[in-house]
C-alpha cells in the first residue's frame, strides 16, 4: 500500500484550547464487539474465537517498520496477540504482572464472549489492570442484530444491568459499575437516580439504541447524566450509502456524528466519550465515501470531522476501544501518534473485549510517559476517581 504521511502540523486548530482485505466488513453480521482480526497472504479472516496465545511485543523499531510497510503490516502483528502479550510490565513472583502505570479499562462487559465475574477478574490480573468500568447494554429485542446472540449471555436481552451487579458485588474494588437507561422510557431519569444511588453507577453506558441521539428525549438524558455526574459512553452505526437512502435494512444506531452535535452544545457540563464504527470513520475526511465499516490498512485523508469537533466541544473525548478503535488508530502511524499526543487529555484506554492489542500498540508508539499515563489511566481518574489502591 502506498506510504501516506501526514505533514507535522498540530492536528488542532489554532483558536482551540486544548489539553496537552480483501473483504468489506461493513455487513453488521461482523460486529464491533468480539470481531478478531488476522491477516494471513493479505486476505482478511475473521472469527470469533478466543485469542491466540502467541505473543507479540512492538519494539519502537518494529512499530516503525510496519508503518513504513503500512497499517495492515502491523494489524496483522497486532493480532497474533495473546492475554500475556503486555510490553510494558514486569512479572512478580505469584505469576502476577506489575505494569508500570497504573491501568483503568474504560470498556467491559460481564458475560460478553463466555467471560463471567472470576474469569474477567483472572484476565485483569493477568493483563495489570486496576479497574474496569463495567457497562451493560440495555435494549430492546427487537433493535438487537441477531449476530450478537452469538456472543451474549442467552438468559437476557442485550447485556444486562443485572449482570453488571452480580459482578461488581462480588468484586467492588475492581469494578466499577455502568449502565444505560432508555430515553423513550418517560421513567428513564428516575430509575436511573436509582442505580446511582443503590448500586452505586458511575458511568452511563455503554448507550446504543436504534434512536437518533439527538433526539429531545436523549438530550433530556444526557443532560440529567452531567448533573449526576456521569460520564456518557456512546455507540455510532452509520448506514450505507453513507449519504443516500439504503436499499436494505440496516442496524444502524445513534445516527452519525453529526447527530452528537447537538447533545454536546446543549449538554456541556456532560462528558460524552465516542465509540464504535460509526464514531472512528470520522478521523478521515472521506467517511461519508467509505462503504466500510472498519476501513483497515486505509490511509487517513484530510482532515476529519471528529477533529472539527474535538476542537469544537472540549466535552467531547475517545473510547480507544473494540475493533473500531485499533482500526482508526492503525491507518497512519504518523497520523495516530500526533493525533494521540495533540488530545491526550481526550484519549481513554479501553479493551471492549479480552486481550491486549490496544496496549502493546500505545507502548510501541513511544508517547512521552506522561501522555502514556493519561490515557491508560489519568484521564479516567479525572472522570471517575478512585483511590490508588497502592496508596
Amino acid at each position: 500500500m502506498k506510504k501516506t504521511r501526514i505533514a507535522p502540523l498540530s492536528l488542532r486548530p489554532a483558536s482551540a484550547d486544548l489539553g496537552e482485505s480483501n473483504e468489506k466488513l461493513s455487513d453488521r453480521k461482523l460486529t464491533e464487539l468480539g470481531t478478531r482480526r488476522a491477516f494471513t497472504g493479505g486476505a482478511l479472516i475473521l472469527t470469533r474465537s478466543p485469542e491466540s496465545s502467541a505473543t507479540l511485543t512492538l519494539g519502537r523499531r518494529e512499530l516503525l517498520r510496519a508503518g513504513l510497510g503500512g497499517a495492515a503490516g502491523l494489524v496483522a502483528g497486532l493480532a497474533g496477540d495473546g492475554p500475556r502479550a503486555f510490553a510494558s510490565q514486569e512479572v512478580v513472583g505469584n505469576g502476577k504482572r506489575t505494569p508500570h502505570h497504573r491501568i483503568i479499562d474504560v470498556h467491559n462487559h460481564p458475560r460478553w464472549v463466555g467471560y463471567n465475574g472470576a474469569r474477567i477478574i483472572e484476565d485483569m490480573n493477568a493483563a495489570g489492570i486496576e479497574r474496569t468500568w463495567l457497562l451493560s447494554w440495555e435494549i430492546p429485542e427487537r433493535e438487537i442484530d441477531p449476530s450478537y446472540y452469538a456472543t451474549l449471555n442467552p438468559t437476557g436481552v442485550g447485556i444486562p444491568f443485572r449482570d453488571v451487579i452480580d459482578v461488581a458485588e462480588r468484586y467492588p474494588d475492581r469494578f466499577i459499575p455502568g449502565t444505560t437507561m432508555d430515553p423513550r422510557d418517560p421513567h428513564a431519569c428516575q430509575r436511573l437516580k436509582a442505580a446511582v444511588d443503590i448500586h452505586r453507577v458511575r458511568v452511563f453506558g455503554e448507550f446504543k439504541l436504534r434512536m437518533r441521539y439527538d433526539d429531545p428525549d436523549a438530550i433530556r438524558l444526557f443532560h440529567y447524566c452531567g448533573e449526576l455526574g456521569l460520564p456518557v459512553i456512546f455507540h455510532l452505526d452509520v448506514t450505507f450509502p453513507r449519504m443516500g437512502v439504503p436499499s436494505d435494512w440496516q442496524w444502524w444506531y445513534g445516527g452519525g456524528l453529526e447527530n452528537m452535535e447537538a447533545p454536546l452544545r446543549l449538554c456541556p457540563q456532560t462528558q460524552f466519550l465516542g465509540h464504535a464504527p460509526g464514531f472512528w470513520r470520522e478521523i478521515s475526511a472521506d467517511a461519508d465515501h467509505e462503504s466500510e465499516a472498519y476501513p483497515a490498512g486505509k490511509p487517513v485523508v484530510g482532515r476529519g470531522r471528529l477533529l472539527d469537533y474535538l476542537g469544537k466541544y472540549p466535552n467531547l473525548n475517545c473510547d480507544l476501544s473494540a475493533g473500531s478503535g485499533l482500526t482508526a488508530l492503525t491507518r497512519n502511524l504518523d497520523f495516530t501518534r500526533k493525533f494521540l499526543i495533540d488530545y491526550q487529555d481526550r484519549m481513554f484506554f479501553g479493551r471492549d473485549d479480552f486481550n491486549n492489542k490496544l496496549y502493546d500498540l500505545l507502548v510501541s508508539l513511544n508517547l512521552p510517559p506522561a501522555v502514556l499515563a493519561k490515557i491508560l489511566a489519568g484521564n479516567a481518574l479525572r472522570l471517575v476517581p478512585v483511590k490508588d489502591p497502592q496508596a
